[in-house]
């Protein structure tokens, strides 16, 4: 039987450039179609679950807490993409799908879908619950599957008739009340909320959730969190205490093809790095790899979007591909604890993925882009600004090897933040391999000298071998970096005597890209440009599905309004009369005053939480622009990820629960005067072009009456404006206090990166440098420098050293300047 459905797959995959063909009738723009756009009415619209199926792709949309249905819908698309809504979809909150062989059907949300195409549906009446995941049934799998929900209801389905069998009710028929999408519910059978993955074998069935109930999480996002457990069909087991979410194998949506003895793959994470957990005959094993993004982090659970290990391959070649934490990653499907060689880091990105799949010879993402709730992600910088009027998202369609080519891959984590541990007791393995720099922050907080011995596993294979050995004194820390050819797979750490320790390991990429903007930003205005068509734009409620527009001109900073213009599905912008649209985007997506402060050497953010950090500095225009409210800063523009657009450079801000500025990551520099910008119909919308320079391309969609236009693209293509760059430092000629540390200066992302000290005191001065790596803390001392009166200490860093953030130290009170160069 699943010889016949892979042979259907190849059979639609030879009308593949014939359908590339037809689909050049629609507009798209860096792989995304803006007619092929999910709405719904809930706070948020994300894309569950992306599967090719008898000839076409099927796709089902969620809203955020509706277990008993909702107004999302299930998709059908055709080769030459025309999308059609199923008249029997019911909604609810559904990201699970599994394709069962012997009855040669798709499960996907409460959704029966057979080899013709033809659609049953098992209502929410009968089985109530958000739809996280099925898997194989263990004792009848030709005749059976399993449903779990995201509550912890947990049901046994005949493929035949699709009634449901109850094994475990769902937590919201427990609590006899409607959706409630602010409350995390607490569970009465596993630790934690917000179930995520499903899958079985060896055995049992494993579970995984990633998120905790009540007010903390929804604050802290280093709280003690989800579990991955597993049930074996009588009792439940909790494996692991912390947060997990994809649970799969290598047979992946069609089950384990030898359930006995295929391996069983579990993706999750802490507050100090990812998590990779693999069930072997019969025991979990656990590793660890770094982060590219924190936008993911939160105690809730909320921020994660259905990471996932699935094969992008074929038949006969088959290839894993990992998201997880803004990562794309190689993922070896012969994976076990004794062979454990081959995971790589592929690129960075910053879509919100909910599903993926490959199709037609392209790569399709399922993504999460615009919610009208906009959640817990609210924070100064962004003013009183509103989501969008309609919760909304679509498909991504890339080559296949886009994976490979978005941002850097540079990630860092540790496998001990300020913890006890015992003599020669190893940490849990990190990831070793794939990086051309690398580099580890060893501090001991114990009252003894301590030696820590790095050992490593060349293979992958389970011997591990001694690599180094470093000294720490108490309370001191030393940043370890290793030669680009030193090998191993995985690395851990082991410390000769019993201390409290943080070990963090930074990890990163050559970044290749030059300082400048490729060609498809053409069009967009120069900082330096005296005039400037831009427009503050705002997604429109109410079923309209078009994005509305607030046109105006800048002469200098001051807008003149041109009109309201609307953008609709086929990328049409066409000025309406609409007073009251008009007005409603002047006041309420009106650009905040004094979002962030710019003083002679930097760009100063003070957070919600009081915290004070220090951004470089781009090109000098942008100080007065800034000032005026020219210039958005802030926005949101996938679902609980904002971008920050600050003096010349885009920055991934993770939500304020997720540690917010601590973790800000830059993505790329520019010298453009962008106005706006925002999430439309998947795609990012961006105003402020060059008026001489007015005319529709590929990127750029002018107004019918050529007064107004704006800019459309994916998010990604942000990487593409170029590496970040920027110049500056937490003092110029500040009156420095003895022993006092300057605010934090960002530091980490960047490539050529060059330090100069100097003072106008009349005896030398000693300056401590200190780096956080983690970007919560804790701080370590780098290096201590004297330098004396007139002289000018420069230094260049060397790749080798990463950290997020750097601040100084004096030892006296003096006048000092930190000038930093990042090139």
């Amino acid at each position: 039987m699943r010889k016949h459905i892979l042979s259907a797959c190849l059979i639609g995959s030879l009308f593949a450039a014939q359908a590339l063909a037809q689909s050049k009738k629609y507009p798209s723009y860096s792989g995304i179609y803006p007619h092929l756009a999910m709405y719904n009415n809930e706070g948020e619209c994300g894309t569950g679950a992306v599967v090719p199926w008898a000839g076409k792709l099927w796709a089902v949309t969620y809203g955020p807490h509706l277990p008993f249905g909702s107004s999302d819908k299930l998709y059908e698309i055709t080769a030459d993409l025309k999308q059609t809504v199923r008249p029997e979809s019911i909604g609810g909150t559904p990201a699970n799908r599994m394709i069962h062989p012997e009855s040669n059907q798709l499960f996907i949300g409460p959704y029966a879908i057979d080899a013709r195409g033809s659609v049953r549906v098992m209502p929410y009446k009968t089985m109530p619950g958000r739809h996280t995941g099925n898997a194989r049934h263990l004792t009848d799998p030709k005749n059976k599957i399993y449903y779990g929900t995201m509550e912890e209801g947990f049901y046994e389905v005949d493929v035949k008739t699709l009634t449901p069998t109850l094994l475990y009710e769902d937590g919201n028929v427990k609590q006899k009340k409607g959706a409630d999408e602010s409350n995390n519910h607490r569970g009465e059978l596993l630790p934690g909320a917000h179930g995520k993955g499903l899958y079985s074998g060896q055995g049992v069935m494993v579970y995984s959730n990633n998120g905790e109930p009540g007010p903390q999480a929804l604050k802290q996002f280093d709280i003690e969190s989800g579990s991955l457990s597993e049930w074996n069909g009588k009792e439940w087991k909790v494996v692991r205490r912390n947060q997990f979410v994809e649970v799969t194998g290598p047979g992946g949506l069609y089950g384990n093809k030898n359930p006995a003895t295929d391996p069983i793959w579990a993706t999750g994470w802490d507050h100090k790095s990812v998590l990779l957990g693999v069930r072997d005959a019969g025991k979990w094993t656990f590793f660890r790899l770094p982060k590219a993004s924190h936008s993911y982090d939160g105690a809730h659970g909320w921020n994660t979007e259905w990471p996932r290990i699935r094969d992008i391959g074929t038949p006969q070649k088959p290839d894993y591909l990992m998201t997880m934490h803004g990562m794309f990653w190689r993922f070896p499907g012969n994976f076990t604890p004794k062979n454990t060689a081959g995971i790589r880091p592929r690129s960075a990105y910053l879509k919100v993925i909910g599903d993926y799949t490959r199709w037609n010879d392209q790569l399709v993402f399922g993504c999460d882009d615009s919610a009208q709730k906009e959640f817990l992600n609210k924070r100064k910088a962004k003013g009183n600004i509103e989501g969008p009027g309609q919760s909304n998202s679509n498909l991504w369609f890339t080559p296949l090897n886009q994976p490979d080519h978005l941002g850097p891959n540079t990630a860092e984590g540790a496998v001990w933040l300020n913890e006890t541990v015992q003599a020669a007791e190893t940490s849990e393995p990190f990831l070793f391999a794939g990086w051309p720099n690398r580099s580890a922050w060893l501090q001991n907080n114990g009252d003894a000298e301590v030696d820590f011995t790095f050992e490593v596993d060349k293979t992958g294979n389970g011997t591990w071998t001694r690599l180094k050995t470093v000294t720490v004194g108490p309370k001191k820390a030393v940043n370890v970096e290793f030669a680009a050819d030193a090998p191993g797979e995985w690395i851990r750490i082991k410390p000769g005597k019993a201390t409290n320790a943080t070990a963090h390991f930074s990890y990163s990429a050559n970044d290749r890209r030059t300082t400048s903007p490729n060609s498809m930003f053409a069009g967009l205005s120069n900082v330096s440009t005296t005039k400037t068509s831009g427009g503050l734009i705002y997604g429109l409620g109410d079923n309209r599905r078009a994005l509305g527009m607030a046109a105006l001109d800048y002469a200098g900073a001051q807008p003149t309004e041109v009109g309201y213009y609307e953008l609709d599905g086929n990328m049409k912008l066409v000025r309406r009369e609409d007073e009251k649209a008009m007005s409603f985007i002047k006041s309420k997506f009106a650009i905040p005053q004094k979002a962030v402060t710019i003083d002679e050497s930097s760009v100063l953010v003070v957070d919600d939480k009081g915290r004070r950090w220090r951004l470089p500095l781009g090109n000098a225009a942008y100080t007065d622009l800034t000032n005026q409210a020219a210039l958005r800063i802030c926005r949101e523009v996938a679902t609980e990820r904002d971008l920050f657009n600050a003096h010349g450079t885009f920055y991934e801000l993770p939500a304020e629960n997720a540690d917010g500025y601590a973790k800000i990551r830059p993505v790329s520099s520019h010298n453009l005067r962008i106005n706006d910008y925002g999430s439309y119909r998947g795609l990012l919308i961006m105003t402020g072009i060059d008026p001489q320079a007015m005319k529709n391309s590929e990127h750029i969609v002018v107004s019918d009456d050529q007064k107004a236009a704006v800019w459309a693209g994916a998010i990604d293509d942000l990487w593409k404006l170029g590496k970040p760059t920027g110049q500056g430092g937490p003092w110029k000629n500040s009156a420095v206090k003895a022993a006092e540390p300057s605010d934090p200066y960002l530091i980490g992302f960047y490539d050529q990166r060059s330090l100069q000290l100097s003072h106008q005191a009349r005896s030398p001065v000693t300056f401590t440098i200190e780096a956080d790596p983690v970007g919560n803390g804790p701080w370590m001392a780098y290096k201590e420098v004297t330098v004396a009166p007139g002289e000018t200490f420069r230094f260049t860093f060397p790749k080798g050293f990463q950290a997020r953030w750097i601040r100084f130290k004096s030892n006296t009170d003096c006048q000092a300047t930190a000038f930093l160069q990042y090139n």
